[in-house]
């Protein structure tokens, strides 16, 4: 407890106001949104066919929107975002309090996804610009919270709604409302890119669309997101099978299984995994702990072969597996996003990443939910868990294949993709790298890039480049001395278009 507050501690208030609100957040959707289909099919008295119409238009309106959520964060910066999703879902959580027809509950539940798809990515970009290098610790602290959030959420609900579901649903947009004063009061505005001020959506959803490596990142973890997900469907589904008398017991044991694991392991999962694999290669094995989570279910796939006391062993085991591949990719993949976005709208390549993954859990589901259903009815519940178990191990291969430092470089940089034409010299203390200006450059391993890589500039050099290095060289000494002997900063040099000049010693210049 004492190392988890020091950490916590540690970050800046922003982060620790944005980590803090992502527990609040998922503690008020979860109080509500497990006992939504049940309210609707009783109380309200929808039939079946309009239950799914309500759960799949929230849905959808948050997945399908996360793209607009994204780009508008980085045109109007990830605050206003943040605050206005936190409006948005106090008023549709409100107004479940008074809806008693479909028009009114499709509104409310529209209102609440789109919420969703507002500050998501905005509160992922916002992390990310705060933390600076501390990027995957901070999404590690940010996992704790977020599953904390998952495990308190339903059990206040179950108190609330054994009330009823309208104190629940006040209460869900109380904690909202709490949210919403508290952006507004704690939060620094931020995150307003000047890039696409000058451009239209399209024109920005063209440069994510055209960067390469980071759509084929988030194809690759299209698989991961199946798996992770099944936590609310295959794994319920094995449940009512294996104990149909005791269902919700079994399910609530599950999410408490699955949130004790993220609660109490992510930061020492995260730690362990960054010492022994580095980013890169921890995203690969971690997909692959996720694949392995299904093994004990394919061994044990129903209680006729080992009995059900096995099989619901099996089935903990699984959940519990599956929350521990989930903390140990969740850090390093959201951090291989910033890496990959270049810089550059952070949070649109955030919306378009939600939205891609969001499509494969829609057909990884359905593909899901009608294979189960088939292979139960032939008594070979196996091929489910094996299916997934296969799913993951493609997923695992493609983000192993993908390490390759070519593969990882973003399509974009904040140059433009101008490549600077003089030598410089990038990092701090004994990681300070120089890159030279002529020569033949190769790119060999490294572990502190995402995907376990980072480019080490190795070169080789004609004659004519060794002159041309010399003169930048003696270049370099002559303006380190004069910048050492200037007493203003006004006089460091700016380049013609008024930019700060990085000079070897560090300097800079407020010309800007």
């Amino acid at each position: 407890m004492r190392d988890f507050l020091t950490r916590f501690r540690g970050f800046d208030r922003p982060s620790q106001v944005l980590m803090l609100n992502q527990f609040g957040i998922n503690m008020g959707f979860y109080m509500l949104m497990p006992y939504l289909a049940g309210y609707l099919a009783g109380p309200l008295g929808l039939a079946a066919w309009a239950v799914g119409l309500v759960l799949g238009v929230r849905n959808f309106s948050q997945q399908g929107m996360f793209i607009v959520g994204g780009t508008l964060a980085d045109r109007l910066g990830y605050k206003p975002l943040i605050v206005a999703g936190c409006v948005l879902r106090t008023g549709g959580f409100a107004l479940l309090v008074v809806a008693h027809s479909l028009p009114a509950v499709l509104i409310a539940a529209a209102a609440t996804g789109f919420a969703g798809a507002l500050f998501n990515p905005a509160v992922r970009a916002y992390l990310a610009a705060d933390a600076g290098d501390r990027r995957v610790e901070a999404f590690a602290m940010f996992n704790l919270f977020y599953q904390a959030g998952i495990l308190l959420g339903p059990l206040v609900g179950l108190v609330l709604v054994a009330v009823d579901f309208q104190v629940t649903a006040a209460a869900a947009a109380a904690v909202f409302a709490v949210l919403t004063v508290a952006q507004l009061l704690t939060l620094p505005q931020r995150g307003v890119d000047s890039a696409p001020q000058q451009k239209s959506f399209l024109q920005d959803w063209r440069v994510v669309a055209g960067n390469r490596p980071f759509l084929l990142f988030a194809a690759a973890m299209i698989g991961s997101y199946v798996l992770t997900f099944q936590v609310y469907l295959a794994l319920p589904l094995q449940a009512s099978m294996l104990a149909p008398r005791s269902e919700t017991a079994l399910v609530a044991v599950l999410f408490v299984v699955s949130g004790l694991v993220a609660v109490i392991g992510q930061l020492r999962i995260t730690r362990w995994f960054t010492k022994r694999w580095g980013p890169g290669r921890s995203l690969a094995i971690g997909v692959a702990i996720l694949a392995a989570s299904f093994v004990p279910l394919t061994v044990v796939p129903d209680g006729h072969r080992f009995g059900t006391p096995a099989a619901v062993g099996a089935l903990l085991v699984s959940a519990a597996l599956l929350a521990v591949g989930s903390a140990a990719v969740f850090p390093f993949e959201m951090d291989t996003v910033v890496s990959l976005a270049g810089g550059r709208l952070v949070a649109t390549h955030y919306g378009f990443y939600n939205t891609i993954v969001g499509a494969g859990i829609l057909v990884g589901n359905l593909a899901t939910g009608s294979i189960f259903g088939a292979a139960q009815r032939l008594s070979a519940g196996a091929l489910v868990w094996g299916g997934l178990v296969l799913i993951g191990i493609i997923a695992a291969v493609a983000l192993y294949r993908l390490e390759p430092a070519r593969d990882l470089q973003p399509a974009h940089s904040e140059l433009g993709g101008v490549q600077a034409a003089v030598p410089t010299i990038t990092g701090r203390g004994r990681r300070r790298r120089f890159t030279p200006p002529h020569g033949k450059a190769s790119v060999s391993p490294s572990p502190g890039h995402p995907f376990g890589r980072r480019p080490a500039m190795t070169t080789t050099l004609t004659p004519k480049s060794r002159r041309r290095m010399a003169s930048a060289r003696n270049q370099a000494q002559d303006c380190s001395r004069s910048v050492a002997s200037m007493t203003s900063p006004c006089d460091y040099p700016c380049d013609s278009a008024g930019s700060t000049v990085k000079h070897p010693i560090g300097a800079k210049s407020p010309c800007d």
